[in-house]
């Protein structure tokens, strides 16, 4: 990637839409976007005001072809995305007229953009930190307004504020370390050991607490998969269908009608649920449902979430009682079916069988009971029962490692104070601290790294 270049891509998704948007930003995006733009007014694209709209033609630049009827956005360094001068074309939304512009910039000297390249860009000139930039592309891909929330609020730098204070305390540390380091023979100290031990376990108990909200995060981002488990006919594909309020699974009376797992992606109070559809659990002789139910049973054990149905207008049959023995090392919520009939299942019956699990009555016909399924995925799910409004959340793994190996160093510093040992030891295992808290908002980061965190991103962006 050479940063002196200047890049050019479709920002818009590709097929057919309303408008569809050219990309250009570098030190001589003015130039090459006046050499291929006509504007009504006959000035060229360098002439413009930051930050103005106008409309013109977007013309080959060899031929002078007319190619689209557009409007040119212009948005001068330092004031844009990537720091850069960025000018934006604005074009009908098919994707012949924006292959003939993308080709039009490239022979005015522009270059395709790599993955990421203008957030990488917007990183390097100091517009993003890493988190921040991590954060851009956690708003496109959210799939809940929970997770657009938590990546708004780290896009804003709620996540890199808390790091860089962290991060200061660390260093503030450091500094009172390596100053008794330098007057050690006049035997002056700058910080107690008790101090200094204190300092360190707040820094650590703050690391601590935010490595705890590792799981919600990633929960919260990527979501999880949560397979429907139970004998046929309890009612497991129309609970599918009513949380997806769709018409997803094939719903009859008979039973083994399910031969295959059905999955729906569903927004449970604001968590990505990937819902698994299974095939009825029990013994059988047809040669296609058997195969059915293994695929039943591998769906469970993979499952982070499993609801196990029963049908609440039945006694519980053998087949009920081996699949929530399947249960006592998952994490799941037992789930009685059919509350609109008439019941033959005491909750008494089910307190020994379910715990430790959480108990909801449910109707799929009628939807009684579903809010509070809805209720209990959530609070299973969520370990920490967090509401992401209410803090940072930590949502990458690679954020969690970094303070993991923060939490290790800190905890050996901690050790050799009260230990009394050499300076030297607790300043290097500080600066290991910070190096790894520096690691995720960019300030002590590798190429490798990020040519990894950028590749994921579109071309575009």
């Amino acid at each position: 990637m050479n940063g002196g270049d200047t890049i050019c891509a479709i920002a818009t998704p590709p097929g057919e839409g309303g408008i569809g948007i050219i990309r250009l930003s570098g030190e001589k995006a003015l130039d090459i976007a006046s050499a291929v733009f006509v504007g009504s007014g006959g000035r060229t694209v360098r002439d413009y005001q930051t930050h103005t709209l106008h409309h013109g033609e977007l013309r080959a630049p060899d031929t002078g072809e007319r190619i689209d009827e557009v409007l040119v956005a212009v948005m001068k360094a330092p004031r844009s995305y990537t720091c850069e001068d960025v000018v934006e074309f604005h074009c009908h939304g098919g994707p012949l007229v924006l292959r003939l512009g993308l080709t039009a910039l490239i022979r005015s000297g522009a270059r395709l953009a790599e993955p990421g390249e203008f957030t990488k860009r917007a990183f390097l000139n100091g517009r993003l930190d890493l988190a921040q930039a991590e954060a851009v592309m956690d708003l496109i891909q959210a799939r809940s307004q929970t997770g657009l929330r938590v990546a708004l609020e780290q896009l804003r730098g709620t996540l890199s504020d808390e790091l860089g204070r962290i991060r200061e305390d660390l260093t503030r540390l450091l500094v009172e370390i390596e100053a008794g380091i330098d007057f050690s023979d006049e035997g002056i100290t700058f910080i107690s050991p008790q101090a200094l031990a204190a300092g360190i376990e707040k820094v650590a108990g703050r690391v601590e607490r935010l490595i705890r909200t590792a799981e919600d995060g990633r929960i919260v981002r990527e979501g999880v998969t949560a397979a429907l488990v139970g004998r046929p006919n309890v009612g497991k594909s129309s609970l599918l269908n009513a949380l997806a309020k769709a018409d997803r699974a094939i719903v009859t009376p008979v039973p083994g009608t399910t031969r295959d797992v059905l999955e729906e992606f569903v927004n449970v109070r604001g968590i990505p649920v990937r819902l698994q559809d299974t095939a009825g659990l029990r013994e059988t002789q047809d040669v296609v449902e058997r195969e059915g139910v293994r695929r039943t049973h591998d769906a469970l054990a993979r499952a982070e979430l499993v609801l196990a149905v029963l049908d609440g207008s039945s006694p519980l049959a053998p087949e009920d009682r081996r699949m929530l023995d399947l249960l006592q090392k998952k994490s799941a919520v037992l789930v009685v079916n059919k509350a609109d009939l008439p019941p033959c299942v005491e909750p008494a019956d089910l307190k020994s069988l379910a715990e430790p699990h959480r108990t909801v009555w449910t109707s799929a016909t009628t939807g009684a009971g579903l809010d509070e399924l809805r209720d209990a995925i959530r609070d299973t799910v969520l370990t920490q029962k967090l509401e992401p409004s209410e803090g940072v959340l930590i949502t990458h793994l690679r954020h969690r490692s970094a303070l993991e190996r923060a939490r290790t160093s800190l905890d050996q510093a901690l050790v050799s104070v009260q230990r009394h040992m050499a300076a030297e030891c607790i300043a290097a295992d500080l600066r290991v601290a910070i190096n790894a808290i520096g690691e995720i908002i960019g300030e002590t980061t590798t190429d490798d790294i990020l040519e990894r965190i950028f590749q994921e991103f579109c071309i575009g962006k």
